[in-house]
């Protein structure tokens, strides 16, 4: 039986064993660097885990951590305002936003304190403002969000009427809702805060029931309709008229001053003529006799003087011809 040599052989390698210890110590080191920074956005914050127990909250900027997963870092969007809509949904949101026109009853039915349904739509906006309880204390957040949210706006509805819910009632239900909500998520730990309520659209269920609710404020707005044209017709004859009256009383008055200077006037004159008279009778009735007379035959055209004891017409003199 033949031997056979089986030693092994010198196997040459391309790198050697110590540019191989190199390479990976480079690599590590790369790693290492690159996995000990990590960016945080100006509308976030970012929560660091060491080992997967919390660490710290960073802000925004360039941070530092220890690498190779020791630690790691989960961003939170703490400044941005989040909407949660209830009875519809966004399907485009922009300058002209487009809603999805497949409905939601389930969020929007609602019972009212006087046994009506009423179809509310609404929304909420909120703002995470612990991101350590946002990230570990609420397992299934938006679910939980969404329950707490339509069961404080149920127990709104339902204290009021149909009608205050459709009217006056509408704003006063909208704050309430914003603190009943803060309340709750404050005691569930869920790190966030409302800071809107929005009751886009509240209206009958369809059929008659919502008919008969359109001819309802169809006529409510005719009625603040014509109040307002009354309004407007009074405001613009009421100034017209008061300014007609006042006019009005400001010829009375002045016709009444010109009437008394005169009657003054004339009281003054008679005054003056009649001291004249007493000093001298005979000669004060004369000339107010001639004065009259000229007075009266200074009006008439060719007048002429009579012998009234005559049965025919006589002229005597003629005024404004001479005698005849």
């Amino acid at each position: 039986m033949s031997e056979r040599d089986v030693s092994p052989r010198n196997v040459n390698l391309p790198f050697k064993p110590r540019t191989i210890v190199i390479v990976l110590v480079v690599l590590a080191i790369v790693a290492g660097a690159l996995s000990s920074f990590y960016m945080v956005d100006q509308s976030e914050q970012a929560v660091v885990l060491t080992f997967g127990k919390f660490s710290r909250i960073t802000g925004p900027g360039l941070n530092m951590k220890v690498p190779f997963g020791i630690e790691k870092n989960y961003n939170v969007p703490t400044q941005i305002i989040q909407t949660m809509p209830f009875g519809y949904r966004t399907e485009r949101p922009g300058l002209e936003t487009i809603y999805s026109s497949g409905e939601y009853p389930e969020e929007s039915l609602m019972l009212t304190g006087d046994l009506n349904i009423i179809d509310v739509q609404w929304a909420i906006q909120y703002r995470i403002v612990d991101p350590r309880a946002w990230l570990f204390n609420v397992e299934y957040k938006e679910q939980t969000i969404r329950d707490i949210s339509q069961s404080v706006l149920n127990v709104l509805v339902g204290d009021r009427t149909i009608l205050s819910v459709l009217g006056s009632e509408r704003s006063n239900i909208a704050q309430q809702a914003q603190i009943l909500m803060n309340k709750n998520f404050d005691l569930y730990g869920l790190g966030i805060q409302v800071t809107t309520v929005q009751l886009k659209n509240i209206v009958p269920p369809k059929g008659e029931v919502q008919n008969a609710f359109e001819d309802v404020n169809k006529a409510e707005q005719d009625m603040e309709r014509l109040i307002n044209e009354g309004l407007e017709e009074y405001n613009r004859e009421i100034p017209k008229a008061r300014g007609q009256a006042a006019q009005a009383i400001q010829i009375a008055e002045g016709y009444a001053a010109e009437r008394v200077n005169q009657a003054r006037g004339d009281v003054a004159r008679f005054l003056s003529v009649y001291d004249e008279y007493k000093e001298a009778k005979e000669a004060t009735r004369s000339r107010l006799y001639i004065e009259m007379m000229e007075e009266i035959f200074s009006k008439s055209q060719e007048t002429d003087l009579i012998d009234r004891g005559l049965d025919n017409f006589l002229p005597l003199k003629n005024l404004q011809g001479g005698t005849q």
